[in-house]
């Protein structure tokens, strides 16, 4: 059966990141505009590794106009509109998600690493935290040590983390690395925490996480991907079948890009986005008359994603090379796509120097089949000034 929509790459590109508030003007401005990015694409990717700001970090600054890092710890720990826990690995998600996630919690109940310590100790724990609200794991004097995920580590760390994953603990808030948790129902609205998973099924659960990451991406295809890291229970049967649930019952459609072979699949409600894209095309050169607009994307990006997916609509391999050997990579330890227009230009490896409030830029990488001109120059120098003042460095240094 022939798909309704045959899309060119750059028409696929261009929903894409009209999807994600990439291109032309900025969809999304200050800490309604987190917010309500994060709602659309569902979840956005932690991790803690901080040299020029923090994976979701990045990726809001890169959407939300004005953002800078306060408004996220804000609506994680003050408004409560967000929470921190597991989907695509740890990630940020809607705090009225935390019913879907129900299933986690209850495996994380029934198993964890070195359990009859940690059970031994949970009840004195849970009463710490009672009497003072919020811990860390120094302040839990538990020093033995355990078996725990990456290496040994003190038995009280290793509760706090167990009663996080089960759902008993929430992260009260932060300083640097260093979570303070506290008692989710105590931060928690008890209308969400007692609501049951609206799934009622493994299969009707695989079919929304389908769903949430074809949101979070903007498009993706039937077939292994990264994108669906997290999606528990979910082998290639499962995908499929549910798959075939979804195109029959209309929660998403079907698309195919000129050139590659496998079909697409989008929400059903971004419909009217790509009609309203595809309509842009017909009335002019949209390639020509876009924005000169220059982003930095984040390693763990939801663009990102599904890489074989952004070399087939970008031409550009992306590879974070944090955890290989020096000697082996290619460019550097933390280095950021670079976005100009529609079109992935170039890698750019930036540090900020937080002694001397400098924003250093180590090196950039083009493309071989991009030319700097002084139109882009001039627009990388206002993203270079507005990625320093998003890191609190009051000047930006080329080391290179």
């Amino acid at each position: 059966m022939k798909s309704k929509y045959i899309l060119t790459i750059p028409q696929a590109r261009y929903f894409l990141l009209k999807k994600h508030g990439l291109i032309d003007a900025f969809k999304f401005k200050d800490k309604e505009g987190v917010l309500a990015f994060i709602k659309q694409v569902g979840c956005i990717q932690f991790d803690p590794i901080d040299v020029c700001g923090k994976n979701p970090e990045l990726v809001l600054q890169s959407r939300i106009e004005h953002f800078n890092k306060e408004m996220l710890s804000e609506l994680l720990y003050e408004d409560r509109g967000l929470v921190d826990y597991f989907d695509k690995n740890l990630s940020i998600f809607p705090i009225e998600d935390w019913p879907y996630f129900a299933s986690k919690r209850t495996h994380y109940q029934n198993y964890h690493r070195s359990q009859k310590e940690v059970d031994q100790v949970t009840n004195d724990v849970l009463q710490y935290i009672h009497e003072n609200t919020f811990a860390c794991s120094k302040d839990i004097h538990l020093r033995e040590k355990v078996n725990w995920a990456w290496s040994d580590t003190s038995l009280g760390r290793a509760t706090l983390e167990t009663l996080y994953f089960r759902g008993d603990l929430v992260v009260h808030h932060k300083k640097g690395t260093l979570k303070y948790y506290a008692l989710t129902k105590d931060f928690i609205d008890s209308e969400i925490l007692n609501c049951p998973n609206p799934n009622e099924s493994q299969q009707a659960q695989i079919e929304w996480h389908i769903l949430r990451r074809i949101g979070a991406v903007g498009m993706l295809w039937n077939k292994a991907s990264d994108a669906w890291l997290g999606i528990d229970q979910m082998k290639t049967a499962q995908r499929k079948s549910a798959f075939e649930t979804l195109i029959r019952t209309n929660k998403v459609i079907e698309l195919e890009v000129e050139g590659l072979e496998m079909p697409f699949y989008i929400l059903e409600q971004d419909q009217l986005l790509l009609e309203t894209c595809l309509e842009v095309f017909k009335n002019s050169t949209v390639t020509e008359s876009l924005l000169p607009r220059v982003s930095f994307l984040a390693p763990l990006d939801n663009l990102l994603w599904d890489r074989k997916l952004i070399k087939a609509l970008f031409n550009f391999e992306y590879k974070w090379e944090i955890y290989t050997p020096f000697v082996e990579r290619q460019f550097g330890y933390y280095v950021l796509p670079i976005l100009y227009k529609d079109t992935l230009v170039g890698r750019i490896e930036m540090v900020n120097n937080k002694k001397d409030k400098t924003l250093e830029v180590k090196k950039i990488w083009y493309e071989e089949t991009f030319k700097p001109d002084p139109e882009f120059k001039k627009h990388l120098k206002l993203s270079l000034k507005r990625f320093a003042d998003f890191n609190k460095c009051i000047k930006v240094k080329m080391l290179k």
